[in-house]
This record gives C-alpha cells, structure tokens and sequence, in this order.
C-alpha cells in the first residue's frame, strides 16, 4: 500500500481487524520511511460492476462515489456513522446481487432514495433535489407530500426511570 503522505511503496500493517458485522478488514498502517499513520479498510468484491450513465457512458462503480453522495445529503444531520456504512454497504450487496455487472445510475439511485427515505427524511429530500433535478420550488413541495403520505415509523419514548431522561428533553428557551 503506498504511503498517502510520502507516497512510499514500503508501509507496514500495524493492527488488523473486522469492522462490526464483519463485512471489512480494518488495517492500521504506518509508512517506515516519514512515520506517517493512516487506515485502509479491505472489502470483498463479489463482482466488477459497471455504471451505465444517462448519456450511456459507462464508468467502473466506485463504492467511495456513492458513500460521498450519501455523506453530502447527511451533512450536519444527526446520524451516526456506523448506519451509514450499514446503509452503503447494504446497497452495495444488493448491486452485487442482482446478477448484472452492468448498471444503470438510475437503479443506483433509486435504491439510494429509498435508503435515505427511511434514515433521514432531510437528507432524502437533499438528494432527491440533486438526483430528480429539482428546477422549482413546486419539486420540493411534491417530495415533501410524499413524505407526508408515507407511513411513519412509531416514535421511540423515553421513560422516567431512565438515567438519561432529562438529559433527553428539548431545551426551553
């Protein structure tokens, strides 16, 4: 693995272990020649997929495309990490899954929309308005009525005996 600080081909594999489900390797490295540190995950590729683009250009897929795409419709929204990846790499499965090497963006997107849809509400109207092209303001009230109509998800409640019970409760101002 060559150094991203000195760009040495010679780094050493510090600690090795699973991500939690298992689903990568996390290696801590260190490059002998500047001693710079960093972190590389190993994943297993089933398959060499293929993104069909609208103007029917095909590209390789990059799973650290759509992991950005995800992260820029999440910024400074309240979700954790981990779901993150969970989410990305359950995509990622499924693409792997259909059978295809050959993808239409589309199909990408469209399982994008419905991830975001039951992670963040925000953040799927955020992408929607970048993968749907949104031009007015009419886009954005439509998405909202859809996610309006959709069944909501029972909201969890907090119970006084909990310890962080107070903690929990919105500020008054």
């Amino acid at each position: 693995m060559r150094c991203p600080y000195c760009s040495g081909d010679n780094t050493q594999v510090k600690d090795s272990r699973p991500t939690e489900e298992n689903a990568a390797i996390r290696r801590r490295r260190v490059c002998p020649d500047c001693g710079g540190r960093f972190t590389t995950f190993e994943r297993v590729q089933l398959r060499e997929l293929s993104i069909i683009k609208r103007s029917g250009r095909r590209m390789p897929f990059d799973r650290d495309k759509l992991e950005r795409s995800v992260e820029i419709a999440l910024r400074k929204r309240p979700v954790e990490p981990d779901r993150v990846e969970r989410m990305v790499s359950g995509i990622v499965r499924q693409l792997e899954s259909i059978g295809e090497s050959e993808i239409p963006s589309s199909a990408i997107g469209g399982l994008v929309m419905e991830a975001l849809k039951g992670l963040d509400p925000v953040a799927y109207v955020r992408f929607a308005s970048v993968y749907r092209d949104f031009r007015e303001a009419a886009d954005f009230h439509e998405v909202l009525g859809e996610i309006a109509r959709a069944p909501q998800p029972l909201a969890e409640t907090i119970a006084p005996e909990d310890d962080d019970f107070r903690t929990n409760l919105p500020a008054k101002h």
